[in-house]
């Protein structure tokens, strides 16, 4: 093929054509127009003259010119013109194709996906053997070459993990290659790591390397921070050079426990920043409530920062069993314990009847010995409160907890106090014992300056070793625990002053507090305050930066967390111990997002393939043309173009010249189209890039339509698909979005379009179309593409729907809700908590909105679909039972649109008996 710019020429040996056109211009320029023929009688008595002054009539430059060019357009349209042709040549030898397979590839995984399997298929009509290798998940032996079908099955087994190429598992890839020369094919995440630059001079040194990577950026989130009473979230991104912002959205649960978006905040970029910060200012109600942060649009593990205990200052009630005198603060039972915890909580007063209205996360009583609201105290405890008790000379000298167990204490208490190294004892002060495997200290160093002097003792017996956490050197309880309900109560055996002992004067007791989990930590902890924990994985990110349960996963010895390595042991996510949760993201505090350098002789290429164009149809359309022109021009210059012949002629010619109306209309058209449908009812789909789906898509809203305007007063018109990035939302009645998994997610204008659309009243069907296959949620790839599409979306709390609900009855009267799949569960918003059920009436007492979301996966559009004739275009079933389920899936689709256009209008029906009695009256 020969390429000249843009354009190849598939037969270019016709190109020699063109070298014949200046022999066509000399016999052209030889050859005048036709004379002009006129009849005329008198011309007889001109016989015979002679014209001494003869000149040669040629045709005009500009018709030859016309003439030169309709010849040059054919003879290129002939040597077969192509639009971006693929110049790539062919091949040789063997092709290691090498994808990184990180989190930073997840966003394009499809793409990526679909050009290995270009690239694959490619070597296999070529013969070439095939290797490929993921650098997250590198084989043991190393890259094995094999032929292209056979790699082509593994290809769906890899997929993208939520961490990064380890540079030990690069190192060991570079001695692993295989000797001889090959080519490698390298899709890149686009970022700069560790061993990067070995292994592209270790793979140039077999063959050529070219480099594929995406022309969007990668963006990710840092370390989530709390100072000066805001939060911070710190963005990065890899390329710099241009001034850019983004928005950070922090998702959390409501009241109702269902994640929502809870807030949202921009951080802008310097033209030269590669980090940006971006701030809420928000009450700790809210605050307290974040569980995560995320990049909005973005479906990436880094675009994802989890918040843990370092960001929730919980809320911590102080009562005190004494006013505080002027001039004794250093005595006060509170005032150490204010100095520990007000830099990481939020400090409450007050009594303990006031302080439990609160609801704080923890109540922690200074001497008090007897409690009057006992009963609303353990109701707080039971609901998973934690009491912290300290004593003091008040509760030594008071009988509680002496007789019986205290429901406020953790152990029965002896009659008096214990009194060791002071003047009156025989004893020396007693130092604090290492802390026991299962404690919940364990892995502290007790300073051995702390001493204590004074304590209460706890009663012996058979429960007292389990319920203490902490003793002194000689065996002693310092600290013991008990569980009330589903909250504790620990009780210090030394007052929170500096009087019984020098624990309050030291670090350890700030860490004890904050291992009993009363306060958090504004840094995260560092390895030996670690030390002696384990931790286990509650819930770990994919690399989407989808939240999934954790499997079976082994503990983390706490040593690890400090400086968290992500592998397959140790994937990113929320860890546990005891009450306490630790997160562990992708981008690790300090880390920069820095972009892959390439070194010269590397091919650097896009993930985006242009399409060949074949320009063939339109080089010979312009040539004929021009002809035509030519053929015009001839006439007019010979005086044949007269009368009505010179009217078609100037009319054939503007057809020819004049631009396409269409276009100059366009927006005209648009207008006058979105007119018709914000006048009428129209049913829309969403696009997905995928055309038989869409296909599908339409068939179903026509079949649908056609229902709706036969059974009903409702007369739509025809359906359209709407493209979420460029057309307007809120003219349409309802919108039908199947998902697919290879399908882009909307920018964050769309985003807030959608989010916009779903406000003002609109409803979205989102179907993954997988009922026959998985049940609701992340058990199948549109299950998970479907989370993380709608993550950014303000959807309402969910739930499947019930017996009662308007869907049910909106027209026709349904339990089941078939597509073409039956048996799954279909999800709309979850009635009010507050919904009644009035005495002798059959459905709840409703408000009248409209569920802005209805999520399933039966594939209804398939069930609805008709071909141009209104037959079905789809099989449902067998027999006549699928047909009548076809019919019920109809029927569903009528009360969806009837709920959409006429609300809870059903449930308000239900009531009309109850207000004409109350009329009556």
């Amino acid at each position: 093929m020969f390429v000249l710019g843009p354009i190849g020429f598939t037969l270019p040996w016709l190109l020699w054509g063109l070298v014949a056109l200046p022999v066509l211009w000399l016999l052209l320029r030889a050859i005048p127009p036709a004379p002009i023929r006129r009849r005329f009688p008198g011309v007889a008595l001109l016989l015979g003259l002679k014209d001494d002054e003869q000149q040669t009539d040629r045709t005009p430059w500009w018709l030859l010119l016309l003439r030169m060019a309709a010849v040059a357009l054919i003879i290129l349209g002939f040597a077969g013109p192509v639009l971006n042709p693929e110049t790539k040549e062919a091949g040789k030898g063997p092709l290691l194709v090498v994808v990184d397979a990180g989190w930073a590839d997840a966003r394009d995984w499809p793409r990526r996906n679909a050009r290995i399997a270009a690239a694959l298929s490619e070597a296999g009509r070529a013969g070439r053997p095939v290797a490929l290798v993921a650098l997250t998940d590198i084989p043991p032996d190393g890259p094995v070459f094999a032929a292209a079908d056979a790699v082509a099955t593994r290809l769906p087994s890899i997929q993208p993990v939520p961490w990064e190429p380890a540079p030990e598992d690069i190192a060991a890839l570079i001695q692993m290659l295989p000797d001889g020369d090959f080519d490698t094919l390298w899709l890149s995440d686009g970022l700069e790591r560790d061993g990067h630059a070995d292994l592209v001079a270790a793979l140039g040194g077999h063959g050529v390397v070219t480099a594929i990577e995406s022309a969007r950026n990668v963006l990710a989130l840092g370390a989530a921070s709390y100072a000066d009473g805001k939060l911070s979230v710190q963005a990065l991104r890899a390329r710099t050079g241009a001034v850019g912002s983004l928005e950070v959205v922090a998702r959390g649960l409501d009241p109702a426990g269902v994640e929502r978006e809870l807030a949202r905040a921009t951080a802008g970029f310097a033209a030269d920043g590669a980090a940006a910060a971006a701030e809420f200012d928000l009450p700790p109600e809210l605050r307290n409530r974040i569980t995560r942060f995320e990049i909005a649009g973005e479906t990436t593990a880094g675009a994802v920062a989890l918040a843990d205990d370092a960001l929730k200052r919980r809320k911590v009630a102080l009562v005190v069993g004494s006013a505080e005198q002027e001039g004794l603060e250093l005595l006060s039972p509170d005032h150490y314990l204010r100095q520990a915890l007000a830099p990481t909580a939020d400090l409450i007063e007050g009594t303990v009847g006031d302080v439990v209205l609160a609801n704080p996360d923890v109540i922690i009583l200074a001497d008090i010995a007897k409690v009057a609201e006992v009963a609303a105290l353990t109701d707080w405890l039971e609901a998973g409160g934690l009491l912290v008790r300290f004593a003091g000379p008040h509760l030594a000298a008071s009988d509680v907890g002496r007789d019986a167990l205290d429901p406020l204490l953790p152990v029965r208490l002896r009659v008096g106090g214990r009194s060791v190294g002071g003047t009156m004892s025989w004893g020396e002060p007693k130092e604090l014992a290492p802390f026991a495997e299962g404690s919940p200290f364990a892995g502290l160093e007790p300073f051995g300056d702390v001493t204590v002097t004074a304590q209460v003792l706890a009663q012996p017996g058979p429960d007292l070793a389990d319920a203490t956490i902490a003793t002194l050197a000689d065996g002693t309880p310092l600290v013991t625990r008990r569980a009330v309900g589903e909250g504790q109560v620990v009780l210090f055996h030394v007052s929170a002053n500096a009087e019984w002992s020098s624990l309050p004067l030291s670090g350890l007791f700030v860490q004890m507090l904050e291992r009993l989990a009363v306060s958090s930590r504004p840094a995260r902890p560092v390895e030996a305050e670690l030390t002696g924990t384990t931790w286990e994985a509650e819930r770990v990110l994919d690399a989407f930066g989808t939240l999934q349960e954790a499997e079976a996963l082994p503990g983390i010895p706490g040593e690890r967390l400090a400086e968290p390595q992500l592998g397959a042991d140790l994937p990113p996510g929320l860890y546990a111990s005891g009450d306490r949760t630790m997160a562990v993201n992708v981008i690790a505090p300090g880390r920069e997002l820095v972009a892959a350098e390439w070194p010269a002789g590397t091919v650097v290429e896009g993930l985006t393939i242009l399409r060949e164009t074949l320009l063939k149809g339109w080089f010979l359309a312009a040539a004929l043309a021009l002809l035509m022109a030519d053929v015009i021009a001839s006439l007019a210059l010979s005086g044949r173009l007269t009368g009505l012949r010179s009217g078609m002629a100037v009319l054939a010619l503007a057809m020819l010249i004049l631009p396409d109306p269409g276009g100059a209309q366009a927006q005209e058209v648009g207008d006058d189209r979105l007119i018709e449908v914000a006048g009428n009812v129209v049913l829309a789909n969403v696009t997905t890039g995928d055309a038989q789906v869409d296909k599908v898509a339409q068939a179903g809203l026509l079949g649908l339509s056609e229902v709706l305007f036969a059974r009903t007063s409702v007369e739509p018109i025809l359906p359209v698909s709407v493209d979420l990035e460029s057309d307007d939302l809120s003219v349409y009645t309802f919108l039908y979005w199947p998902v697919t998994t290879t399908q882009p997610a909307p920018s964050p204008l769309a985003y807030q379009k959608l989010n916009r659309y779903l406000r003002t009243g609109g409803m979205i069907l989102f179907d993954t179309r997988d009922a026959d296959v998985a049940g609701f949620g992340a058990a199948s790839p549109e299950g998970r593409r479907l989370q993380a599409l709608a993550a950014p979306l303000d959807i309402p709390p969910l739930e499947p729907i019930p017996s009662d609900h308007v869907l049910t009855r909106s027209f026709y009267l349904l339990q089941d809700f078939p597509g073409r799949h039956v048996g799954r569960a279909v999800w709309v918003e979850a009635a009010p908590p507050d919904a009644e059920q009035a005495e002798g009436m059959p459905f709840r007492n409703l408000n009248d909105g409209v569920t802005p979301v209805v999520i399933g996966g039966n594939d209804w559009a398939a069930a609805w679909a008709v071909d141009d004739i209104g037959r079905p275009m789809l099989p449902v079933g067998r027999g006549l039972g699928g047909e009548r389920q076809r019919e019920i899936a109809y029927r569903f689709g009528v009360n969806l649109i009837m709920h959409v256009l006429t609300g809870n209008y059903k449930s308000d029906q239900v009531h009309v008996p109850a207000l004409l009695e109350r009329l009556g009256q």
